[in-house]
């Protein structure tokens, strides 16, 4: 039994690296591509006009501040919500996934902030969990035991993950090892398709190199991994592609050569904005003293023409007329009492 777990194991990973490869090389159709796809609720717009692809052994990252559409754009593609507008394909052929099932019968594996994982319950009984194998038949079927610790133990240490004992609760791992079990667990199920929702975003430095480590290693078995988060300097060094979400809509969409870190991060930051917001005090009767702080905060930054405000002490504008009328309206009061 054990031997033919390691050899199915060794087996689905030669395949999909080979896969990672016949597409890189050959160009072949993405595994999953987003033409032009929007979502809506009602009257609200939650996404609108998003171009996105996933090509075997690459990673797509997808980055935004909170509410810029990161979470629809999962729920789509891992098929909890349809699309209402554009092109959603898998392997080339237009879907309307109807369920997270469709989406995981198709390849399609998410792995949520909230890992929903069991913590009292062993790391193989949550590497199972739903898809526990069995032996024996009618009255006498139970759990094979025996061959899911081999499994899960076999499984971790092909993504670099040794652990001394497979019976221990889940919840005595880091985060960074229970993400790391999650990706292991979509993997072994014959996932294509990797989403991995801010799995870095509650991590301390540490552990987020380790699940940055292990977000290669699925790129390197060829997968298509999706790593949604907001921190563009851990999705740089792990990825191909680059989407930027800003209030539902696309403001940028870039390979690797096409951007460098300082440019992701200024769009991220909002530094037109905020150059815009100074301007705009430009043109106010903003005590000058005012202006001066402001722009002596500000600095350009040589590789990106977008300048960046660093505020450095909260400043407070006070209206002259507002003062007047409560200075008045104070020695009147005092006239009164005397």
């Amino acid at each position: 039994m054990n031997t033919t777990a390691t050899t199915t194991a060794s087996t689905t990973a030669t395949t999909a690296s080979a896969t990672g490869t016949r597409t890189q090389a050959g160009g072949h159709t993405p595994l999953v591509k987003l033409e032009d796809v929007g979502k809506r609720y009602g009257n609200i717009i939650a996404l609108q006009g998003i171009d996105l692809e996933v090509g075997a052994g690459e990673v797509t990252c997808v980055l935004g501040d909170n509410g810029a559409g990161k979470s629809t754009l999962i729920k789509i593609i891992a098929g909890l919500h349809k699309h209402d507008d554009g092109v959603f394909s898998v392997e080339g052929d237009p879907v309307h996934l109807a369920s997270p099932r469709q989406a995981l019968d198709l390849g399609i594996a998410t792995v949520y902030q909230d890992l929903a994982v069991a913590p009292l319950m062993p790391v193989w009984r949550n590497f199972f969990l739903g898809s526990e194998v069995t032996k024996g038949w009618g009255p006498f079927r139970r759990l094979d035991v025996d061959f899911m610790r081999r499994t899960t133990k076999q499984e971790l240490l092909d993504m670099g993950i040794d652990l001394r004992d497979v019976d221990q609760p889940i919840g005595t791992l880091s985060g960074g090892e229970r993400q790391c079990v999650a990706i292991a667990r979509a993997v072994h199920f014959g996932a294509k398709v990797l989403i991995l929702d801010e799995p870095t975003a509650a991590l301390g430095v540490k552990q987020s190199g380790v699940v940055l480590r292990y977000i290669i290693q699925a790129r390197e078995r060829g997968l298509g991994v999706v790593f949604i988060t907001h921190n563009p300097h851990h999705a740089y060094p792990v990825g191909d592609r680059f989407l930027l979400l800003k209030r539902g809509r696309s403001i940028g969409y870039y390979r690797k050569n096409e951007v460098t870190l300082d440019e992701l991060t200024s769009m991220m930051a909002g530094g037109a904005e905020l150059e815009e917001l100074v301007h705009e005090l430009a043109q106010t009767d903003t005590d000058t003293g005012v202006l001066r702080t402001i722009r002596d905060d500000i600095e350009e930054d040589s590789t990106v023409d977008v300048p960046h405000l660093t505020v450095t002490r909260p400043t407070t504008i006070i209206d002259e007329s507002q003062t007047a009328a409560a200075d008045h309206g104070h020695g009147a009061e005092s006239g009164r009492h005397g």
